[in-house]
């Protein structure tokens, strides 16, 4: 990358998500506990997806990619944030900060694409049972997991190419915990109209693009579900859909928020706000609000968990 060579800072220092000390602990401790939940609750739904045969459907399959996307979308900036709430040396490099924004948008929009998946899914299994085997079959599913990753591979190269070739000459205070695309922006010191536009219309395109297309499957579900005359048959279509739906909105609303308004100085103050909430707090509740809210994972949670105090009893004896 020639604009590599224009650019005369070589770290940057991220600022965090606050500088009182009274705060920096109490922070710590607790986005300790929520990014344990998230580690060890997403590794768990991963290791019971793969483990348990009853689980290998493509709804399941879906979510174990959604799990396995947390798993590493929470450790992309939570270490660096918790490192720098205890330690005085906030600084990261500049090659280590396009690798991190490559990588956060890279996961980010990988998960919309799955989440858009994840509705087709179910759009499918309400409204077309008797096909659903043959438009969810194995290959088709993976095809469909692949074109999520790859995709999001390709919306996070664009971002990524276009903001290393910035020349950044003398400020590097990041007003973040982590390195994103409009905090860097205001750094550089040359116009950056493009990249701006860029981030609006390719964001936006992805954002609002798969939500739309969520939102479409969910209408055709909800006038199926009416057409349903038994109570049972709606509560058994509505409580396959609800985990979804709530994931859902807790993505798309944080991520609106976040990266479909203009890059001001109040807006960047509140972006590390609501950065918290999908970078620490929502990969940690995934796997609460499916494991929770699922009768199968917590089966083959217990029978995960028997089995192995079955074979330790073994191992004793």
């Amino acid at each position: 990358m020639e604009g590599l060579n224009e650019t005369f800072v070589t770290e940057f220092l991220l600022l965090g998500v606050t500088s009182l000390p009274k705060l920096q602990v109490l922070l710590f401790i607790s986005f300790f506990t929520f990014y344990l939940f998230s580690f060890v609750g997403n590794l768990i739904i991963i290791v019971v997806v793969i483990s348990d045969h009853g689980l290998h459907t493509p709804m399941y399959f879906f979510l174990g990619n959604l799990s396995f996307l947390d798993f590493f979308y929470s450790s992309t900036t939570v270490p660096k944030m918790l490192s720098g709430l205890l330690m005085e040396d906030k600084k990261i490099s500049f090659q280590g900060c396009i690798t991190q924004l490559y990588v956060f948008h890279f996961l980010g929009s990988t998960e919309a694409m799955l989440l858009m998946t994840m509705s087709y899914d179910r759009y499918v299994a309400i409204c077309k049972p008797l096909r659903y085997h043959v438009l969810m079959a194995r290959d088709i599913c993976i095809q469909l997991a692949f074109t999520s990753w790859v995709v999001g591979c390709l919306y996070s190269l664009s971002h990524t190419i276009l903001t290393s070739r910035l020349p950044f000459c003398s400020a590097n205070k990041v007003t973040h915990f982590y390195c994103d695309i409009k905090p860097l922006l205001k750094l550089a010191c040359t116009d950056t109209h493009i990249n701006e536009s860029l981030v609006n219309i390719v964001t936006g395109s992805v954002a609002v693009g798969t939500f739309i297309l969520i939102i479409i499957s969910y209408v055709f579900i909800a006038i199926h579900i009416q057409n349903i005359h038994s109570e049972q048959g709606r509560y058994k279509a509505l409580s396959t859909c609800t985990s979804h739906l709530i994931v859902v909105l807790l993505y798309y609303g944080t991520a609106f928020c976040t990266y479909l308004r203009p890059a001001t100085k109040e807006s960047l103050e509140q972006d590390r706000i609501t950065a918290v909430l999908f970078t620490v707090i929502t990969p940690a509740l995934n796997p609460l609000i499916y494991a929770l809210r699922n009768k199968e994972v917590k089966r083959a949670l217990r029978k995960l968990i028997s089995d192995d105090h079955n074979q330790i009893r073994v191992l004793k004896n």
